[in-house]
């Protein structure tokens, strides 16, 4: 994923859709945030040793300085031959990264619980803008879930607020426990008023799911990073074949 001019939405999960925007702007570009702005929240929750899975990581930096940072072992994946093409060949000289050509939705390439940590920048909110959203959604949802370790954390950094996000990360089967964090929008008013909040402290949210009145729905100057951690799967008791049934009096 990359900038450039406003496309038809629905072509958002399409291959040949973003292997055309690649061929037309091959220059690298972040969605949302940089690595700068996000690594005190990366750096809480994602050790340096941990093997990291980056979707929709089109042509960003954010790998390469998470590598510059010390991080040993980025797995990123695209659904644009195109991009990951120019990024194998542009980090042909970085051990630590690696590039494949997959689609978030469908990723049988990796085995169950492979990844200790994913992080998701602009490809969540990318199938939320292209053809069949709620089904593609929970597709990719599914996928991160199954090749991430049990423990293991799901950064999902967004515009959606948790009255639009909640309800696919709460959704059945995903039993995630989730910690969200705001930080303003580079440039935005927000960013430039000084506030006494730390973004590594993560907010507390309502019964609801939903941000206090200080926060506006959709409030453009935000960004939001919902930290979602697999919980692990609750073994039931086995019985203790050993033990004597108790006599009878």
């Amino acid at each position: 994923m990359t900038k450039g001019k406003s496309h038809h939405p629905q072509a958002y999960g399409d291959e040949a859709y973003w292997d055309n925007r690649y061929s037309q702007d091959a220059g690298s570009f972040d969605w949302y945030q940089r690595y700068s702005g996000l690594s005190p929240i990366i750096t809480k929750y994602i050790s340096k040793t941990h093997r990291i899975l980056m979707v929709g990581c089109g042509n960003a930096v954010i790998s390469e300085d998470m590598v510059n940072d010390g991080y040993q072992e980025i797995v990123n994946v695209d659904i644009s031959q195109v991009v990951i093409d120019a990024m194998v060949k542009k980090y042909k000289d970085v051990p630590q990264l690696q590039y494949l050509r997959l689609d978030v939705r469908e990723m049988k390439f990796f085995k169950d619980a492979t990844f200790d940590s994913i992080v998701d920048k602009g490809m969540f909110d990318s199938l939320m803008c292209g053809a069949s959203a709620p089904y593609s959604a929970a597709r990719m949802l599914e996928e991160v879930r199954r090749v991430l370790k049990p423990g293991g954390v799901y950064m999902l950094i967004t515009y959606g607020d948790p009255r639009v996000r909640m309800s696919h990360l709460k959704g059945p089967e995903m039993n995630w426990s989730i910690a969200l964090h705001v930080i303003p929008r580079p440039g935005s008013k927000r960013a430039a008023e000084s506030s006494s909040r730390v973004i590594t402290d993560p907010l507390l949210l309502n019964d609801d799911g939903t941000l206090g009145p200080q926060f506006g729905l959709e409030d453009p100057d935000l960004h939001y990073v919902y930290v979602c951690t697999k919980e692990a799967p609750v073994k039931p008791a086995v019985p203790d074949k050993k033990k004597k049934p108790a006599a009878k009096k």
